[in-house]
């Protein structure tokens, strides 16, 4: 291992990342260090570094939540993880509480995310509690064409919209939406199909549009093309025509735009979920009502708790979840061009910088 470790900081907002040399942090009881195969660029990353959302540790930080790599090094208690390659989890609870305690772990009030309460993944190593971790089988992720770094995405893009599903309980029989098709979205698709969902995928890039049609989505629609009104009756026809229920439509937003939220509120059906999985600062005006009248609900997704890991990870290693077609590997030192590209909307493809 590395006498020398480095990380790239956020200082202020808007500003470039600067590379920061330091010694190779030691891990405390409980607590382990990776050596970084791979970190993911997120959505929120960008919302943190561009446009001021706050995080709840204070600028300067490493940013990165998607996190995978090697356990290197543990302190006392977490000995058992050394050598071994796993995925951090992007919101790690403490796991003694009430809440995590009764499987609400993400609502633990002692959860930690990486690159939001603790340095992040942006990095050449990162210390993290031992709890959680999730474990990589290497044979299989040999087998699957896959190196470590590309399981870093598992982390947030995977698991969250994994969480969603299993929380708006998809399942044969159900008609998914899914709006934006980026990194969440992407994947979100592919997990309803998985969960045996016919999924209509909604985006405004008719590119990942034309991606997402050879990946779960059974019908794509260009936002750009239609209105609310006739995007509604088309979603209708569409679930007539394959003998689908014209009411409990499942919405996913993962956009993370007003405008999406808009489509995704203006979609709801009797007895429909309204999953909200993308994240805006921007408000939007809606009719909370519509709840009521339609006997429908609004399901929030904070993350994904870490027991659900392994079942998300499996969709990945047995091919039910392509991983490949929608990221691609940049070096870390290239991160400030990278980010401006993210933020510009230039990248296709979810990025995830390697050490």
């Amino acid at each position: 291992m590395s006498k020398a470790s480095y990380r790239w900081v956020t200082t202020a907002v808007g500003a470039l990342l600067v590379r920061e040399e330091m010694a190779v942090p030691a891990p405390g009881a409980g607590q382990v260090l990776v050596e970084i195969a791979g970190c993911g660029v997120c959505h929120t990353d960008l919302g943190f570094h561009y446009d001021g959302v706050r995080t709840n540790k204070p600028l300067p930080l490493t940013l990165g939540h998607e996190i995978s790599g090697r356990v290197v090094a543990a302190g006392a208690g977490a000995e058992s993880w050394v050598g071994r390659a796993v995925i951090v989890p992007a919101v790690i609870p403490c796991g003694q509480c009430d809440a995590c305690r009764r499987g609400r772990g993400t609502i633990c009030a002692e959860q930690v995310m990486p690159g939001n309460d603790i340095e992040g993944g942006f990095a050449s190593h990162i210390v993290v509690p031992a709890a959680g971790l999730c474990p990589v089988d290497e044979a299989r992720l040999a087998a699957a064409g896959l190196t470590l770094a590309d399981l870093s995405v598992v982390a947030d893009a995977v698991t969250t919209p994994y969480q969603a599903v299993v929380q708006a309980e998809v399942g044969p029989g159900t008609l998914a939406i899914v709006i934006g098709t980026g990194g969440v979205g992407g994947y979100c698709v592919q997990i309803a199909a998985a969960f045996g969902a016919t999924v209509v995928a909604i985006d405004v890039d008719a590119k990942k549009l034309e991606t997402i049609a050879q990946h779960g989505a059974a019908k794509t629609i260009n936002a750009r093309e239609v209105d609310q009104k006739t995007l509604k009756k088309e979603i209708g026809a569409f679930a007539k025509e394959r003998g689908l229920p014209a009411r409990e439509w499942v919405i996913f937003e993962c956009s993370g735009t007003a405008a999406g939220q808009a489509t995704a509120w203006s979609l709801l059906t009797h007895g429909g979920t309204v999953a909200v999985v993308g994240f805006t600062m921007d408000k939007l005006e809606l009719r909370l009502s519509n709840l009521m009248a339609f006997h429908a609900r609004a399901l929030g997704n904070w993350g994904c708790p870490p027991e659900l890991y392994p079942g998300a990870l499996d969709l990945v290693l047995d091919g039910r979840i392509a991983l490949a077609p929608f990221v691609e590997r940049h070096p870390l030192d290239s991160i400030n061009q990278v980010f401006a590209d993210a933020h510009d909307h230039k990248l296709v493809r979810r990025a995830i910088m390697v050490p």
